[in-house]
C-alpha cells in the first residue's frame, strides 16, 4: 500500500538536501533504511544520500552498490546522523542517543511504548521523530507496519517449528504430524496482518490452527479466505484458557497502534501448558501480550519459564533482512521522499496519515495513544510544527 498524493516531477528545490542512513545497532539488526533503488530516486529529487559505510552488508547491498546508485559513502555512524534528515530501520539504542539534536528529523520505527528510554531521549534532545507504526490512513490500516507484519507473522511458525523440536528445548513435535499422528496444535492471537500470515503459514504446514480475534467481520473473512482449514474462534477469556492449554505453539499477534500490547495470555495460563510447548510473541516490541514475556535477541533468543520456550525477539523481520529491507522500504519510500521534499511541517499537512506518524516534536510528545501509554500529555502535531 503506497500514497498516490507525491510526484518528483512537479517539485523543485527540496526543503531538506541531505539524508543519512546510519548502519543499525541493534543486536543482529541486518535490515538497512534504504535501498540502492532507493538511493536513485533521492538523487533523482536532488536529495544527496549518506550511507554508513556497511550499512548494507547484512541485507547484502554492498557500498559499490549504494555509489553506482549516486550515493556518497561516510565513514562513520556520526557523519550518518549529522545529515538534516535520517532514516531508520529500530529505534536508536543508548549509543545512538548523542547524536539527536533539535533540527533532526528521525524516521524509523521507534514503538515508544515499549521503549520509555528512547521517548526520554527523544524528548530530551527536541528533535522532530516520526514513527513508521503510527502512519494510518484515514481506513485504520498501518501501511509502514502491515510489510514488516506479513514478514513476521510467516516467520513465526517457522520458528516455532523450529524450537519445538527436541535437541532445541521443544516438545519434539513435527508442525504436520505424520499419517496416522496429530499434527501440532497451533493458537494465534490476533487477526491482523501478523496473526493471518501466521495462522496461513501454520496451515500450510499443515498444523492445526486456532485463531482468536475480538472481531467477528476479520474471522468471517478468513473463514471465507481459508474455507474452514482455520479454526475461528472469538476471544474470550474460557476459549483462551482451554485452547492455550492444549497447544503446542502460541503466537501472540496482537496490537494496538501506538500503544502497549494488551496482556492477553496470564501467567496462570503458561503455568497450564503442555511442557515443552513453545510461545512466540510477536507483540514483544510493544510490550507482549503474554504475561511471562520479556524481550529477546538474535543472538539468545529463547528463555524457558514454567516448562514454556518463549521466543522473543523484538526484530523478528532481522532474520530475514534482504527480504525484510525491500518489503519496508518499498512501503516507506514515498514517505521519505515527501518528508525529504516538504519538510516535516508541510508534508504533515498535506497527508494526514503521515501526520499521524509524528511522535515527538521540539520536546513534546505529538501522537495520543504514545502520549496516553506513557502517561505524558500530547500536543497536537501541527500546533508545534508550524512554529519551528
Amino acid at each position: 500500500m503506497v500514497m498516490t498524493t507525491f510526484t518528483i516531477g512537479s517539485l523543485t528545490n527540496p526543503m531538506i538536501t541531505s539524508v543519512g542512513v546510519p548502519k543499525e545497532t541493534k543486536t543482529a539488526e541486518y535490515r538497512v533504511a534504504m535501498t540502492p533503488d532507493g538511493v536513485r530516486e533521492f538523487e533523482r529529487a536532488g536529495i544527496d544520500v549518506f550511507i554508513e559505510t556497511g550499512a548494507g552488508e547484512g541485507a547484502s547491498f554492498s557500498d559499490d552498490d549504494y555509489r553506482a546508485a549516486g550515493a556518497d559513502i561516510v565513514p562513520t555512524a556520526a557523519d550518518a546522523w549529522s545529515k538534516q534528515m535520517v532514516v531508520k530501520v529500530k529505534e536508536p539504542t543508548a549509543d545512538e542517543f548523542a547524536f539527536l539534536r533539535p533540527d533532526l528529523t528521525l524516521f524509523t520505527y521507534l514503538h515508544l511504548a515499549a521503549y520509555p528510554d528512547v521517548a526520554k531521549a527523544l524528548l530530551d534532545s527536541r528533535c522532530t521523530a516520526i514513527a513508521y507504526e503510527t502512519v494510518q490512513l484515514a481506513n485504520g490500516s498501518l501501511p509502514l507496519l502491515a510489510p514488516m507484519s506479513e514478514v513476521a507473522g510467516r516467520l513465526a511458525p517457522q520458528l516455532g517449528a523450529h524450537y519445538l523440536e527436541r535437541h532445541n528445548g521443544g516438545r519434539g513435535v513435527l508442525m504436520g504430524g505424520a499419517p496416522g499422528v496429530q499434527p501440532a496444535k497451533v493458537v494465534v492471537l490476533g487477526a491482523g496482518n501478523v496473526g493471518w500470515n501466521a495462522a496461513w503459514i501454520a496451515a500450510g504446514m499443515e498444523a492445526e490452527v486456532v485463531l482468536f480475534d475480538k472481531s467477528l467481520d476479520r474471522l468471517r473473512w478468513v473463514d471465507q479466505i481459508n474455507k474452514g482449514r482455520i479454526v475461528t474462534l472469538a476471544s474470550n477469556r474460557g476459549a483462551l484458557e482451554r485452547n492455550i492449554a492444549d497447544a503446542d505453539l502460541v503466537i501472540g499477534a496482537v496490537l494496538v497502534a501506538g500503544g502497549r500490547a494488551p496482556i492477553v495470555v496470564t501467567e496462570d495460563m503458561v503455568r497450564s501448558m503442555k511442557p515443552g510447548a513453545v510461545i512466540v510473541d510477536v507483540a514483544v516490541d510493544q510490550g507482549g501480550c503474554i504475561e511471562t514475556i520479556h524481550e529477546t535477541t538474535h543472538t539468545d533468543p529463547v528463555y524457558m519459564k514454567h516448562g514454556v520456550l518463549h521466543y522473543a525477539v523484538g526484530n523478528m523481520p532481522g532474520a530475514v533482512p534482504h527480504t525484510s529491507t525491500y518489503a519496508l522500504t518499498n512501503a516507506t519510500l514515498p514517505y521519505q521522499l515527501e518528508l525529504a521534499y516538504y519538510g516535516a511541517a508541510v508534508a504533515a499537512q498535506r497527508d494526514a496519515a503521515l501526520a499521524l506518524g509524528v511522535n515527538t516534536v521540539g520536546g513534546y510528545i505529538t501522537n495520543g495513544p504514545v502520549g496516553e501509554f506513557l502517561g505524558l500529555a500530547f500536543i497536537e502535531s501541527a500546533d508545534i510544527l508550524g512554529r519551528r
